[in-house]
């Protein structure tokens, strides 16, 4: 605005100036009510999935391509928790989640998975025909959420109760699938996020190209099912899809190069 202001001399230049300003004041309320309409809608969806019983942190953020953490080479970029302490931080006090809602407008949330509920982690495609056949078969499927986009990255959330949290550590049910932060890689096809590990939670955005984000495809409001119900489901799914892939993939290896 000083800029135009600055470029020009006598009365015209000062009209333009001025018509400028006029312009720019008149966009600025509904650029404001846009950007105070998202706040609201992020804001009301956190609130929802947290008064579902799942329990929140502030995570970190996209800016560009990088991570607002701003950590050199950062391993997750925007998809993990602010605070070291997130484990303990969680929480689903809705005048703690609003406080962090409006004085981090930018952040993304995790919900730490073990104590309330555990998700179940699939490749998209996997995930959308799973999906597809329990709820054609009439089975309970709880809350869902697709992550990253319809590429070969893209990830569905299944939330579901959690196998529990026994005092005895001798009850508790190890499982070769269970996945925490640091074991993500080892799990490409079905992870099963339990104690110690989280998951973003919508709405989140996601660092790169386009419009990548989390979004809830079946919203918290659906009941926790439990997770012995989808799990046939969802590793017989995972087997095809890897099945099409390494098929695929052979395919493109004995592909002449330069041909069709």
């Amino acid at each position: 605005m000083g800029d135009g202001i600055g470029r020009y001399r006598g009365t015209e230049g000062r009209l333009s100036g001025g018509s400028r300003l006029a312009q720019w004041l008149r966009r600025r309320p509904r650029d404001t009510d846009a950007e105070d309409s998202q706040d609201s809608r992020r804001e009301a969806l956190l609130l929802a999935t947290a008064a579902a019983g799942l329990p929140l942190a502030p995570a970190a953020h996209p800016v560009g391509f990088r991570c607002s953490c701003e950590r050199i080479g950062c391993p997750t970029p925007a998809t993990h928790p602010v605070s070291f302490a997130w484990q303990t931080q969680s929480t689903t006090d809705r005048a703690q989640i609003e406080r962090w809602a409006r004085h981090q407008p930018q952040a993304n949330f995790i919900t730490a998975t073990g104590m309330v509920h555990d998700v179940l982690d699939v490749p998209l495609e996997a995930g959308r025909n799973a999906l597809e056949r329990l709820l054609e078969q009439g089975i309970d499927v709880g809350p869902v959420a697709e992550s990253g986009g319809s590429g070969d990255e893209g990830r569905m959330l299944f939330f579901t109760a959690t196998r529990g949290t026994p005092e005895d550590e001798d009850e508790w049910w190890p499982c070769a699938l269970d996945c925490n932060p640091e074991t993500m890689d080892e799990h490409p096809g079905l992870r099963w996020h339990c104690r110690g590990s989280y998951v973003l939670v919508p709405p989140a955005r996601l660092p790169g190209d386009g419009d990548l984000a989390v979004t809830w495809v079946r919203g918290p409001e659906h009941p926790l099912p439990d997770p012995l119900t989808l799990l046939e489901s969802l590793t017989d799914a995972c087997a095809r899809y890897a099945g099409e892939l390494e098929e695929w993939e052979r395919h493109e290896a004995a592909r002449p190069l330069g041909g069709r």
